[in-house]
């Protein structure tokens, strides 16, 4: 349908290429769209892609350009209208009333970011040797990367619930798709001991990521593939979905009170599973990940087979074991600070230790996140109802 979107890793270029590069891709991102797509929300925890287009210019304009007293802002009230969820800067429309603008229209969004990037741009090589800028600037390439993959995941929701299942693209990612086989599913035994996590080195990260610190850990083996279609389909159809001694007990609760009983974009059609894609409607490949789980389904079919997830702390160790970043991996641990963790003051202070509760802990990153973006040390975070992403399954054991 389209040729794909050329996405070189973005390491070793300067921060201006990095910044113009990053702003175009997520514009390429959205060239198959129609007008009527960008404006949609289906759900509370999708964003319109008008939205996230505006949004990730908000932020460079919120956090770089607006430091300055003497930028004028391209109309004040956009940042009651794309700020997500920043206390600090001010009031913001409820998330859910987000797909009910229609105004901005979806060209001024995109003359919106016109204007933010040319000033960004004009800023980078006015203060090129400013650390401050610098800093924000790389925050803001970060940030906008994150929502690039956000901005797809939505995208699939958005076409995936159409009565009609409109593909998206086809082939699109030169880095991967979601179409990859798993091509092993050997137990790797990796030993006990103190082993120090977190980020090393002065090269970006999320706060998140650090303090660097030791943490003890038992002999473990983990499983150098992801769980197949194929083994899930097993789980389903031995009845895991209706037998409640698998699940945890909020699971449990949420299946039956959702009527789950298969991954998200799952449905039988003529006594075939068949699960919708970025490229349409598609009968479901056995030997492809598992993917659109939730932690509770993640869990459960982790007890059905005898075994269980890993903690994040062994996810780090032993990573350089394994291939990684087809699906973003639900461990079993809580979203909390590491020891001596302590968020940095103000607005960009509520990106990450505010949201530590209540969430579980995945690690890795999946085909859409942007090349070059994740690393084994990141932590993304979701409440283990939420499988709109790209989520899959590895599974461990104690020795």
């Amino acid at each position: 349908m389209s040729e794909k979107i050329n996405e070189p890793v973005l390491t070793n270029r300067n921060l201006l290429d990095r910044f113009v590069f990053t702003r175009e891709y997520t514009e390429r991102l959205v060239e198959f769209l129609q007008v009527e797509d960008f404006v949609i929300q289906p759900t509370l925890f999708v964003s319109p892609p008008k939205w996230h287009l505006a949004h990730t210019t908000w932020f460079f304009e919120e956090f770089v350009l607006a430091r300055e007293d003497r930028y004028v802002r391209v109309n004040p009230e956009y940042a009651y209208l794309f700020n997500s969820y920043y206390n600090d800067i001010g009031s913001r429309i409820p998330r859910i009333q987000r797909g009910m603008q229609t105004r901005p229209t979806v060209a001024e969004v995109f003359e919106y970011r016109k204007r933010i990037t040319e000033s960004v741009v004009e800023e980078l090589l006015r203060e090129q040797n400013n650390p401050d800028n610098a800093t924000l600037i790389e925050l803001g390439i970060q940030h906008e990367q994150q929502h690039q993959e956000l901005l797809l995941t939505d995208i699939k929701y958005i076409l995936g619930t159409q009565y009609l299942r409109p593909g998206y693209a086809q082939d699109v990612f030169q880095s991967g798709t979601e179409h990859i086989p798993v091509t092993t599913e050997e137990y790797i035994s990796i030993s006990g001991g103190v082993y120090a996590i977190g980020h090393e080195g002065n090269s970006f990260h999320f706060d998140n990521e650090r303090p660097r610190h030791n943490t003890l850990l038992s002999d473990f083996k983990i499983c150098d593939g992801l769980v197949r279609n194929a083994d899930y389909l097993e789980f389903i159809a031995d009845g895991a979905y209706n037998n409640p001694m698998l699940w945890l007990d909020e699971g449990w609760s949420w299946i039956n009170q959702h009527m789950i009983n298969a991954p998200m974009y799952w449905e039988m059609k003529h006594g075939i599973w068949m699960h919708y894609t970025l490229d349409g409607l598609k009968p479901v490949e056995p030997e492809t990940p598992t993917t659109h789980v939730s932690y509770y389904e993640a869990d459960a079919f982790a007890n059905w087979q005898g075994k269980r997830l890993p903690t994040e702390f062994e996810w780090e160790i032993a990573s350089e074991h394994f291939a990684w970043g087809d699906r973003w991996e639900w461990t079993c641990s809580s979203y909390e600070g590491y020891p001596g963790y302590r968020a940095v003051p103000g607005a960009i202070g509520e990106y990450n230790g505010k949201f530590m509760i209540n969430q579980r802990v995945l690690r890795g990153g999946s085909f859409a996140t942007p090349n070059g973006h994740s690393r084994k040390t990141y932590r993304n975070f979701f409440h283990p109802d939420m499988r709109w992403q790209y989520t899959g399954i590895r599974l461990a054991a104690r020795l």
